[in-house]
């Protein structure tokens, strides 16, 4: 038998997890499948990787050395297939435009003004609660935009090389019954909800952190928090079991209000990401204009937060003067 790149990520996920069974689960294997091909694996090289007890699987000496090997021969053979993907594209015009997003408040009218724009190009997109995950196929070439959030004046994580720039900057908003006590006013502050419990969808960067960190400004630390999916988070809030953070822009269903947090003690940043050397960059600035006025279309739905807007030229749609964006979105709507 042929040692093969798969092979070496069959010893590292044992070696990583020091079980056959938790590696079969990772790898998504049967657990005798998984050992009958190491031990195929173990004939090839001519002896034992692994010493298997109750305990677990720890390597042994020839162990080791595969180990070491592969640790250096698989991320260098995942950055050659990424650069070739890269690459591959690099002296063509983009033919398609591929959009990873997590819980992206603009991608539908994104993709609405695109199509429009360039009907003869393809638009896919493809969902993730994971901002690395959507960073590493953006600079792996198997996307060609990433769109997320992040909260105050954080950054995704630099590690996967993407150009970050801003779409939009909006205050954070509560979701509440509309028979809620607070549902009344136009601003709640956030100390005034210290006794809810709370609802929210999955996701990584530092949004909880940043929450907590408000909470603790304002005096208190939340209760309990349910994590579901978005559908979830707006089936507790109806039911009466907890209030929920949203985007400003965000549309609630039939017996649902959203009201902005006084003072604005949260902001959430709207980013596209895309990698410097991918085929994307030819395009990049002109998807991110696009993007900055499928935001302002959403605008047209909230005219109340636009008058907001109006009034704090911080927030609102990206670019050098954000209240002349922001006004002409509000004369869009007058007319």
């Amino acid at each position: 038998m042929n040692l093969e790149l798969r092979h070496l990520r069959v010893v590292c996920a044992i070696a990583e997890t020091g079980s056959v069974t938790k590696a079969a689960s990772t790898l998504g294997l049967a657990q005798p499948a998984l050992t009958a091909q190491l031990q195929r694996i173990e004939r090839a090289l001519g002896g034992p990787l692994f010493e298997r007890d109750r305990r677990g699987a720890r390597p042994t000496a020839l162990g080791e050395l595969v180990l070491d090997r592969a640790r250096v021969l698989l991320p260098a053979m995942k950055g050659l297939q990424d650069e070739a993907a890269r690459l591959a594209g690099a002296g063509d015009p983009l033919s398609r435009y591929r959009f990873g997003g997590v819980n992206s408040p603009i991608l539908g009218r994104l993709v609405h003004r695109l199509a429009a724009e360039r009907p003869d190009v393809g638009i896919t997109t493809y969902a993730s609660w994971s901002v690395d995950e959507l960073a590493q196929l953006v600079a792996g070439g198997r996307l060609d935009f990433a769109l997320t959030g992040v909260c105050g004046d954080a950054s995704p994580s630099a590690e996967f090389g993407l150009t970050w720039r801003e779409v939009a900057v909006d205050p954070v908003s509560v979701l509440l019954p509309q028979h809620h006590p607070l549902a009344d006013r136009d601003e709640v502050r956030l100390v005034d909800l210290r006794r809810e419990q709370w609802v929210a969808a999955p996701g990584e960067g530092c949004f909880g952190d940043c929450f907590a960190a408000a909470c603790a400004r304002a005096g208190f630390t939340p209760r309990k928090v349910y994590e579901t999916d978005v559908r979830g988070c707006v089936d507790l809030v109806d039911a009466g079991e907890g209030v929920a953070l949203c985007q400003a822009t965000f549309r609630p269903p039939a017996g649902l209000v959203t009201r902005r947090l006084a003072g604005a003690p949260l902001r959430w940043r709207l980013l596209l990401g895309w990698h410097p050397d991918a085929p994307a960059v030819g395009v990049a600035e002109t998807v991110l204009e696009t993007a900055v006025a499928a935001y302002t279309d959403t605008l047209a739905n909230h005219p109340d937060y636009l008058a907001w807007l109006l009034r704090h030229p911080d927030f609102g749609a990206a670019g050098g003067d954000r209240r002349g964006a922001n006004r002409l979105s509000a004369g869009i709507t007058a007319a």
